[in-house]
């Protein structure tokens, strides 16, 4: 899949450091990740190596082949009923953004997963709270970490909100909210396929 001189391409574990440093600011900058520590480029390579076992883990490469975001999925749950249920992430390198990088992503990501046999794509957000239940004294005082473009982004993608989780995590000094949204990309049958994993040795069209 392509959008003007970028493609998206299948990661691999040589992709680590840098894909670690388009992740790194959103852990050390934002509350758009609850990770505390910038993991090493080892633990980073690890985390690719484990996704690729089931799932797709996707990264958009411009023409002079600089990577400038990544999207993948991950198990929703580990019980064998959620098989047809994924999370997904998306992270766009910072000065990318509004360029319609992560709707790219995303959508390659939803075609490789309906190719499996995915029917439910997940989203695990991190959300602020309202201006006035922080203690602001005006709703216009952003929190300087987090805003709710993620949301906003999902919801332009198709994607409903299922449930808000208040005040579960706690970062730079700031308590925020957690929220689910979902998007079926698939019909529920009474009989299902099972799902096809994706394995590294899997080459999914894009």
């Amino acid at each position: 899949m392509r959008m003007g001189n970028t493609k998206i391409r299948t990661a691999k574990e040589e992709d680590a450091e840098r894909l670690l440093g388009i992740y790194a600011p959103y852990v050390t900058d934002t509350a758009i990740t609850f990770e505390y520590e910038v993991p090493t480029v080892d633990e980073f390579r690890q985390r690719i190596r484990n996704t690729l076992k089931k799932y797709p883990y996707l990264v958009a490469e411009d023409e002079e082949g600089n990577l400038t975001g990544y999207a993948y999925a991950n198990t929703f749950k580990g019980r064998a009923a959620y098989d047809w249920t994924v999370e997904t992430s998306i992270y766009v390198k910072q000065g990318e953004t509004g360029k319609g990088l992560g709707r790219l992503l995303h959508d390659a990501l939803r075609k490789d997963l309906q190719q499996m046999g995915i029917l439910n794509m997940c989203a695990c957000i991190s959300a602020p709270r309202k201006a006035t239940d922080r203690g602001a004294h005006s709703w216009k005082d952003e929190d300087p970490y987090l805003t709710d473009n993620s949301i906003l982004f999902h919801s332009h993608l198709g994607y409903r909100m299922v449930g808000r989780f208040m005040q579960c995590g706690y970062k730079f000094g700031h308590w925020y909210d957690m929220v689910w949204m979902e998007k079926h990309i698939g019909n529920h049958t009474e009989k299902v396929e099972p799902v096809r994993f994706y394995g590294m040795e899997t080459e999914i069209s894009l």
